[in-house]
């Protein structure tokens, strides 16, 4: 197979990102001839085990926390679940949860499971967002009651970008006698973490997301915090999580964490540049465009911008024939016809809910791709709503001076 991948213009960062070609290298000893069981007793498997822990150690050094707190595991979802069940086993009389209603479908749908287990119904707390996606920390403090078992709170908006409040909502947390996980997918390798300095207890992270392979996650659990495994089995990952270990994508992990560390700055200067030469040139040169999301609060990658009176999908099958890779939202739920549930809960007219399109770069995206973007855009979207019976009213609106 030829994916092309030369010719292609990726923005889908947020969905899945490319696997670092220092990555692959690193991994690559242990798809061929390192292949020994890392708890095996002979140095065979033992050098393949160092591998792994070299591994948890860069982890580690790039979120600000111990190797024995590393957990790795398949993905961010069974991270996530991990999480949250463990702190309903481990306080059973507490069948609270506090969460928002912007999370991540693997967040959001266990959360709505909880309230239909049979003999242990839970109650789920959905905080609501303002227009810009901002969370209002007083209803949030409002939440939290005596039978809150955990909090769990995205750090980063997977479809907006916006970044949450969650070292300072773990602090109130925390006060409480409460658990608190973050669903940090989105943020590692993005922006500075450090949870030596704040009170979170449980954090996520998947590799895919940071030029890491597919497969393989990670669950943070601070040192002390009481737990329950998921998954049982024999005694991997100090009797944590059972099964024996992805060594060649728990080494690129690591390697990925590395090079995430490195390119830190670069995220924060040349990607967000190139994000703000999209997001100004498409407001700019398309009529009725709008960003969703706050302006400055968010990753520093993420665009998500509504063309109002189009629809998503058509823009993206037009972006496609040009090569274009952006999302109209998260890919978990891609193939869904309602607009985002991220979109609904800030607001956004159905109008231009439906015409949403998130741009996610990385520091593989280059000037050159983002004016090649610019250019096609606008024609795309003045083509789309000549063919909407939508855009007809709005149109001669404008003509008269009505429009804004």
């Amino acid at each position: 197979m030829n994916c092309g991948s030369d010719q292609v213009i990726y923005m889908d960062n947020n969905a899945t990102t490319r696997i670092a070609p220092e990555v692959v290298d690193a991994m690559m000893p242990f798809l061929t001839d390192c292949y020994g069981n890392p708890s095996s007793m002979h140095t065979f498997g033992g050098q393949v085990g160092h591998a792994v822990q070299d591994a948890r150690q860069a982890v580690a050094e790039l979120i600000g926390a111990e190797p024995e707190e590393i957990i790795f595991t398949s993905c961010g979802t069974e991270s996530d679940s991990t999480a949250i069940l463990s702190a309903l086993q481990t306080f059973r009389d507490n069948r609270h949860v506090v969460t928002t209603r912007v999370e991540h479908p693997a967040v959001k749908s266990l959360c709505a499971s909880l309230t239909s287990l049979t003999g242990h119904k839970h109650r789920v707390t959905s905080l609501t967002v303002a227009a810009d996606g901002t969370l209002d920390l007083d209803q949030y403090r409002d939440s939290l009651s005596d039978d809150t078992a955990i909090v769990s709170v995205m750090w980063a908006n997977n479809e907006t970008g916006v970044i949450f409040p969650v070292e300072e909502m773990a602090q109130m947390a925390r006060e409480r006698g409460i658990l608190f996980h973050t669903d940090a997918v989105q943020a590692v390798g993005k922006i500075p973490i450090n949870l030596k300095e704040n009170a979170i207890d449980f954090l996520a992270i998947s590799g895919h997301k940071l030029h890491a392979p597919k497969g393989v996650g990670v669950l943070y659990v601070r040192k002390g915090t009481p737990f329950v495994p998921f998954l049982n089995g024999g005694h991997q990952e100090q009797g944590r999580r059972g099964g024996t270990e992805n060594v060649a994508s728990i080494v690129g992990l690591g390697r990925a964490c590395q090079l995430a560390a490195e390119t830190m700055e670069e995220e924060n200067t040349k990607v967000r540049g190139l994000r703000d030469k999209l997001e100004k040139g498409l407001l700019a040169t398309v009529p009725k465009a709008r960003l969703n999301g706050h302006p400055s609060q968010r990753l520093p990658n993420t665009s998500n911008i509504s063309f109002e009176y189009v629809e998503g999908e058509a823009i993206l099958l037009h972006l496609n024939k040009y090569n274009i890779c952006a999302s109209s939202g998260s890919a978990c739920t891609s193939g869904s016809l309602e607009p985002s549930h991220v979109l609904r809960a800030m607001g956004v007219p159905f109008t231009a809910a439906h015409g949403s399109i998130r741009f996610s770069l990385s520091v593989y995206n280059t000037e050159e791709e983002v004016d090649f973007v610019l250019d096609k855009i606008p024609a795309i979207i003045a083509e789309l709503r000549e063919m909407s019976p939508f855009w007809e009213p709005e149109k001669m609106k404008q003509a008269s001076g009505d429009g804004s």
